[in-house]
């Protein structure tokens, strides 16, 4: 047995390793720096090796031609290298196969249908490459797969009927694919022991398949984005342990009904964004009694175009961290309510209707206040990666497995927000974002919004502040975006490298500010009024100015590993001019 994971190493393995290790089973060199080919050929030497783990390095070319020699290989793991060509028609020959996991490279090609020659295997991990073509019409043969992820790739067509034979499947992950048909037709209740099923993102036609609830393990089903339609059935209720259901961007019906049905079940996750267009928001307090969504943790009810205001039994649920209902047409003001929430750390409530001024109660957020608050939550709930977009399904995808990553922000931009800014927002230490762009704020910046030490991306653009912008904000040392555009503003921009570094669009249409990045300097104060100072301004006034809208952020449904994960930092700097971004769970 040789384990060299998680080190340093770098460069080629040389294949003449292979012909003196005569009596290998075990070759384990994952986590490292090597480049090169993936040595070959392996077995030729040793006829022992039953586990071959290359996994997170920096291989490169085509896989070995020769792992067909390795007839006891169990475990062959390649994973997020870079990989390519096609899979080597004698790695169907390892007939000892259990795990043949090589996700994240660049393979292409179609899965041949002599994959099912490996009937031992329990699991199939060939996720994030360019496989595409149709999926093994036999593929049913491989009566032993407990974990099936094919998510994506290019697949496309219809599920092979033959794939309602693997009875032992455990987790079964298709998203992220081209493929089509009615699922509704499908005969799901033969899948017995399936926990996690994620056909997010294809072109599913057809209803909810009822037949899904007859498999009572299930823990976690998304269908997002795909064509289904209907409501969602009173047969759900038969999976006492559905934890997290996401069903956004399809064409269902009755959400009053929906919540209703759903409010008994124990989840934690509920995503049921762009669907109900038109409809109207449930406010009926008996959705949220004593049984209804007291562990649900995440709410997404954003793209909906949904009317009514916020609704009081968004009050009674204590658990709850993250809540998303922009994009719709709520009206009213924000609940002064909202700000007691013990775990509520994200809320979006962007692109509404909402009027009235910010209470200063939203400052107080517990978990957005106090650090030894924050700490004792448990974010290890997730069934199913959260997922991050910029723009349509099909696009590149963010993964967050856990909420330990995911920002706490304060959402409200393009509403009519009115009033000033509460001095009180400076209580909210832990917030990483701050979007009220787009609204009728007025009065100055305050101050204490300095104390904010975490805030990255704060967009205060399209409103009516006026004043000075508060020196202070060059100490907040993690502040990376920073946008006032198209206000009231005057005086010199706060020296710091961060803010001189900024883009001049981050201050643009504020004729009395000066300085730094922008083009027009500061003039030196002698007390009296010059003709050439009168002059400058009346150029300032007449400059063209062209709008940038700050970035509006929403939540959506969520795979199986690693898609392209980064941290949440890196990842909002790349939305930070999206026009209406969206997060798809």
């Amino acid at each position: 047995m040789v384990d060299l994971s998680s080190n340093r190493f770098h460069g080629a393995i040389p294949s003449s390793f292979f012909q003196q290790a005569k009596n290998l089973s075990h070759i384990n060199v994952t986590n490292n720096q090597f480049t090169g080919y993936i040595p070959s050929p392996i077995c030729v030497h040793s006829s022992l090796i039953r586990l071959l783990d290359f996994s997170y390095n920096n291989f490169g070319g085509n896989l070995s031609r020769t792992l067909g020699n390795c007839s006891k290989l169990e475990v062959f793991r390649a994973g997020h290298n870079n990989l390519s060509g096609s899979l080597p028609e004698d790695i169907y020959d390892s007939t000892a196969l259990e795990e043949l996991a090589i996700p994240a490279n660049s393979f292409r090609g179609g899965i041949s249908n002599r994959i099912v020659k490996l009937t031992n295997l329990t699991v199939l991990d060939l996720y994030l490459n360019q496989f595409s073509g149709m999926l093994p019409i036999d593929i049913g043969k491989l009566s032993k797969l407990k974990v099936l992820l094919l998510h994506s790739n290019n697949l496309e067509g219809s599920l092979p009927p033959s794939l309602l034979n693997c009875t032992n499947l455990m987790e079964l992950n298709l998203g992220f694919n081209l493929l089509d048909g009615d699922i509704s037709t499908y005969n799901f209740s033969r899948l017995g022991q399936l926990r996690k099923l994620d056909f997010m993102s294809n072109h599913f036609t057809g209803i909810l398949p009822i037949s899904l609830y007859s498999c009572k393990s299930l823990r976690a089903i998304r269908l997002s984005f795909n064509n289904l339609q209907g409501q969602i059935q009173p047969e759900i209720a038969s999976l006492k342990h559905l934890s997290f259901l996401s069903l956004s961007g399809n064409r269902l019906i009755n959400l009053t009904g929906a919540m209703d049905i759903l409010k008994g079940r124990n989840l934690t996750v509920l995503i049921l964004s762009y669907n109900f267009i038109g409809e109207e928001m449930p406010d009926g307090d008996h959705i949220a009694d004593l049984d209804g969504f007291q562990n649900l943790r995440i709410l997404a009810l954003n793209g909906c175009e949904l009317t009514g205001q916020i609704p009081m039994w968004l009050s009674k649920l204590k658990k709850l961290e993250i809540l998303d209902m922009s994009r719709n047409r709520i009206t009213g003001s924000i609940p002064t309510w909202l700000g007691t929430s013990p775990m509520l750390c994200s809320i979006n409530l962007a692109s509404n209707l909402i009027t009235g001024e910010i209470p200063k109660e939203l400052c107080s957020l517990p978990m957005l206040v106090s650090e030894q608050t924050a700490a004792q939550v448990d974010h290890g709930y997730l069934e199913l990666p959260l997922h991050v977009s910029q723009a349509m399904p099909d696009a590149s995808m963010l993964q967050f497995n856990s909420l330990s990553y995911y920002p706490p922000s304060i959402l409200l931009g393009n509403n009519s927000i009115s009033g000033n800014i509460p001095t009180e927002i400076g209580k909210l230490q832990l917030l990483h974002i701050f979007d009220l762009s787009a609204n009728l704020v007025s009065g100055n910046i305050p101050d204490q919004i300095s104390n904010l030490k975490n805030l990255e991306i704060l967009d205060l653009s399209m409103n009516h502040l006026s004043g000075e912008i508060p020196a202070s904000l060059a100490h907040l040392s993690f502040l990376s975006s920073l946008n006032v555009s198209y206000n009231n503003l005057e005086g010199e921009i706060p020296k710091s490298t961060q803010l001189q570094g900024l883009n001049v669009s981050a201050f643009e249409g504020n004729p009395k500010l000066c300085g730094s990045p922008l083009l027009n300097p500061c003039q030196p104060f002698n007390g009296t009024d010059s003709d050439d100072d009168t002059n400058d301004g009346n150029q300032i006034l007449g400059l063209s100015i062209s709008v940038v809208l700050g970035f509006i952020i929403g939540l959506v449904g969520v795979c199986g590993s690693l898609l392209l994960i980064k941290t949440w930092r890196d990842a909002y700097f790349n939305f930070l001019y999206t026009v209406q971004e969206r997060l798809k769970l």
